[in-house]
């Protein structure tokens, strides 16, 4: 074809092509149409049935697929297997029979830096650790545990209510580690009664280990207990007439402060998830 017979051809084409849209449009079934109707019913308050399910921690979305199709997914009592089913948020959706939340559990692990509440609100305008972490979820986390306004360290915040209740459990064993800086050096003899059981407000509190910061003055201390009675740390401290100047906490059951820079956060990885759940 020469060159003007391409030219030809591709008018023809295009009035052909136009007039074929044009006779669709009046139709109402131009592709500009469909769009438009489209973006209008896109409605807030339904999902995908695969992605309800998988949101829920059941699976992943391609997985979930497999479930749908074998049956165990249902809606409001009844099995559906049809692909690109749409449930809305409000419907009993069960997988094997235990309902599930479609909103997706997420897990948030901050280096809290000092004079930041770990209350959702300060209604004396103080800074609050929440609003550090306001960035990493579009829904609202909340810390497992505190920690007073003056001690720094990890704190983990989460919308997943299950885990937060078993880890603030105080049979759970939970381990944590302090770097306790104290206002004069510790004496031998109370680093000894601290070992052995220290009794606080008629309860003896039980720590796995406490020594002296390696290469570091006589009044930084390191202890590991899994005690969750509040502000435990200072009362123990207080009770042998020390007083804390600094209190960082550095480990958290199995995480560590590494390349994690004080102020700053990260999500957890699925196997920090996975040993968190482990922990009754």
């Amino acid at each position: 074809m020469s060159r003007s017979d391409s030219k030809n051809g591709d008018r023809k084409s295009g009035r052909e092509g136009g007039a074929f849209r044009k006779k669709n449009f009046a139709r109402g079934n131009a592709p500009i149409k469909k769009k438009t109707e489209a973006k209008q019913a896109s409605n807030p308050n339904e999902m995908r049935l695969n992605r309800y399910v998988a949101n829920s921690g059941v699976c992943s979305r391609r997985e979930a697929d497999i479930y749908i199709s074998a049956g165990n997914v249902t809606v409001n009592g009844k099995p559906i297997t049809e692909m690109g089913y749409k449930v809305q948020l409000s419907d009993d959706v069960r997988f094997d029979g235990r309902r599930l939340n479609p909103v997706k559990k997420e897990y948030v692990l901050l280096n809290k830096p000092k004079d930041f509440t770990t209350t959702g609100r300060d209604e004396h305008g103080r800074r609050t650790a929440r609003s550090l972490v306001s960035k990493a979820s579009k829904t609202e986390l909340k810390p497992i545990g505190k920690l007073d306004k003056d001690t720094t360290g990890l704190i983990i915040f989460t919308n997943d209510g299950e885990m937060s209740k078993r880890l603030n459990s105080p049979k759970n064993g939970l381990r944590k580690i302090y770097h306790v800086e104290l206002n004069k050096a510790l004496r031998s003899a109370d680093l000894k009664r601290i070992q052995e059981g220290l009794t606080v407000e008629d309860h003896v509190v039980r720590v796995q280990d406490v020594s002296f910061v390696e290469n570091a003055p006589k009044n930084q201390v390191g202890i590991e207990l899994s005690s969750s009675r509040n502000n435990i740390v200072k009362r123990i401290f207080e009770e042998l007439d020390y007083e804390i100047v600094k209190l960082d906490r550095v480990v958290y059951a199995s995480l560590t402060k590494k390349d994690l820079p004080r102020g700053h956060w990260r999500f957890l990885t699925d196997q920090e998830v996975v040993n968190l759940s482990m922990i009754k």
